[in-house]
């Protein structure tokens, strides 16, 4: 189930050559179970180390992260990635290429019983407009359908959370614009909450219900 997102106050910063470097300060936003946020700026604001921070890869130096009741991430806390119930769908698919749709799909569902299993990838499947492609291997695929399965596996396990970080930059022009439309469309139907991080304004104003501008590592406007 789908989740609220709560970060306040939070501070990312890497021991330099020089001393401490400040990535992101005083970060807060609120994201609301089932809506769709989206961090936009260029690159080096910081927008994608929130995202690792998010996910656990990221330690934080102040403030917190929560999702739903859960305390993520503290200064005193760091939950591992693997305890976070957050998926994460990159820009590269990562799709295994030796493993079918339907397995790619499946990949974070084995500790589920077969028949489980088999019907979480029919649903997902299903869900991203793919249900006779299962059988077929990635480089069967168009870059739009691999990144739809790149999608349902993220989807797959239930994630309270999903993250996803460029996930439109290696398609062309008119591919990205027509997904972008179609993932909103698929993460709405699966009542997903969901952050997504991107240079894209029109990216952004497509797919995202709160928009949240950053500038050299601080939110400054978070917009409906």
């Amino acid at each position: 189930m789908s989740a609220t997102l709560q970060l306040d106050d939070v501070r990312l910063a890497y021991d330099g050559a020089h001393g401490l470097h400040t990535v992101v300060d005083g970060f807060s936003l609120s994201l609301d179970a089932g809506r769709i946020g989206c961090l936009l700026g260029p690159s080096g604001c910081g927008k994608t180390t929130v995202l690792r921070a998010i996910a656990g890869f990221e330690p934080l130096r102040a403030g917190s992260i929560r999702l739903g009741e859960r305390l993520l991430s503290s200064a005193g806390v760091h939950l591992p990635p693997e305890e976070r119930r957050v998926g994460m769908m990159f820009q590269e698919y990562a799709l295994f290429p030796h493993l079918t749709a339907a397995q790619n799909v499946g990949f974070g569902l084995r500790r589920l019983p077969q028949p489980d299993q088999r019907a979480r990838v029919a649903e997902m499947l299903a869900l991203v407009g793919l249900a006779e492609s299962g059988g077929r291997y990635p480089h069967e695929l168009s870059g739009g359908q691999q990144q739809r399965i790149a999608l349902a596996r993220a989807l797959a396990p239930s994630p309270a959370l999903l993250l996803l970080d460029e996930p439109f930059s290696n398609l062309d022009a008119a591919t990205r614009e027509r997904l972008t439309v179609e993932v909103r469309e698929i993460l709405k139907a699966a009542g997903q909450t969901a952050v997504l991080v991107t240079h894209n304004e029109a990216e952004a104003q497509a797919m995202a219900d709160h928009i949240g501008l950053m500038h050299n590592g601080r939110l400054t406007r978070w917009t409906a």
